[in-house]
């Protein structure tokens, strides 16, 4: 079989790339039968980091990367789209999955095609994903000729199954579930000396404590929230504590529609400036000493399909405060305190919880 997979998401930086390149790498290494086939635009398919018998990168001429075009304030030309339809209906694969609904371009007839839709937050959020009606145009007709074209869509939850049914009306039959699960990295640290050192190298200074949280800075993320009540934790604080919140991500760099200017100028208000710390994207090891070394990871997005980071948290040994709209109080059960993403005065409960409570921090901990 000749399976082809759509690279266009395979630079992408937060969690729809992951999902590309770590499932794309563990099915070629499962998989010395069948043969790959990834299209990807040209820069892409240069620095293509697979080298095996049965796998090969078709390169794709693009005026703009898919992985940038494709996302909020832009769109893919035509041309760029029907570029790629001509490459697959050369290439005829068996079968033709593309990891994320969000690069999809036309599938040539008789092609085959399997689509991974991971949530529904723009659908359910179109004001706060989609800055324009002309971007909510062009999501949902790219949307609904993608779940027309699909034999099959995947997604990476129950959680999402059921809402994808529910928001796009796909019959559940048509929806497969292939959970998501750390990298192997991600496990608990030994090392204090580590942490600590990975800590200054971030700008923490001794002794500090921390909360951490991981992912973009879209306004359905509700990091405003997370702020405020990091602000309202440090104000029931004795003056000698040092503590500081982490925001990891791709700040100003980010491709989708961000607020990150207007949060930076929420942490000046509340006072907090110098005890946020916005560290920017961060490799996976340097990460995981992060997690390891927080009093809790927090994630209080609107929804979330999967909510890796609260689970690469949880990996690490590290309890975390989530979001309720999610599958991650079943997924992460006993290992946090989860709450609705409104219920900003139970966040800066759970916050004050866990960091004074060593006996409960440490039980949600070994979950």
């Amino acid at each position: 079989m000749r399976i082809g997979i759509d690279a266009g998401c395979w630079t992408n930086r937060r969690g729809y790339g992951r999902y590309a390149r770590e499932l794309s790498q563990a099915m070629v290494e499962a998989d010395a039968q069948d043969d790959f086939v990834f299209f990807a635009d040209e820069q892409t398919a240069a620095e293509f980091p697979i080298g095996r018998p049965n796998v090969r990168v078709v390169p794709v001429r693009q005026a703009v990367s898919p992985a940038v075009a494709a996302a909020s304030g832009t769109n893919r030309s035509p041309v760029d789209l029907l570029r790629f339809s001509r490459m697959v209906a050369r290439e005829r694969p068996d079968v033709l999955w593309f990891p994320s609904v969000y690069s999809f371009f036309p599938v040539p007839p008789g092609v085959p095609c399997v689509v991974t839709v991971h949530d529904v937050i723009p659908e359910r959020f179109p004001e706060l994903t989609l800055p324009t009606i002309r971007d909510r145009l062009l999501w949902q007709a790219k949307v609904r000729l993608a779940l027309f074209q699909a034999r099959l869509v995947l997604t990476v939850s129950e959680y999402s199954k059921q809402q994808i049914a529910q928001v796009l009306r796909v019959p559940e039959s048509k929806i497969y579930v292939t959970l998501e699960a750390p990298a192997a990295v991600y496990r608990p640290v030994d090392s204090k000396s580590e942490i600590a050192e990975c800590a200054r190298s971030v700008g923490l200074p001794a002794g500090a404590r921390w909360f951490i949280y991981v992912g973009g800075f879209n306004p359905h993320k509700h990091v405003d929230r997370i702020i405020r009540s990091f602000a309202s934790l440090t104000t029931r604080l004795e003056s000698d504590h040092e503590v500081y919140l982490l925001l990891v991500g791709p700040g100003d760099a980010d491709a989708f529609h961000h607020d990150i200017g207007t949060l930076r100028e929420l942490t000046e208000r509340l006072g907090i400036s110098k005890r946020v710390l916005w560290p920017g994207y961060l490799p996976d090891e340097e990460l995981r000493l992060l997690y390891a070394g927080a009093v809790a990871a927090l994630l209080m997005s609107g929804c979330e399909g999967f909510g890796l980071p609260a689970v690469e948290a949880a990996a690490c040994g590290t309890p975390v405060i989530a979001t309720t709209e999610s599958p991650l109080p079943r997924l992460l059960e006993g290992g946090g305190i989860f709450l609705e993403p409104g219920d900003q005065g139970g966040l800066a409960d759970a916050m004050w919880t866990l960091f004074e409570d060593r006996q409960k921090r440490n039980a949600c901990g070994r979950r």
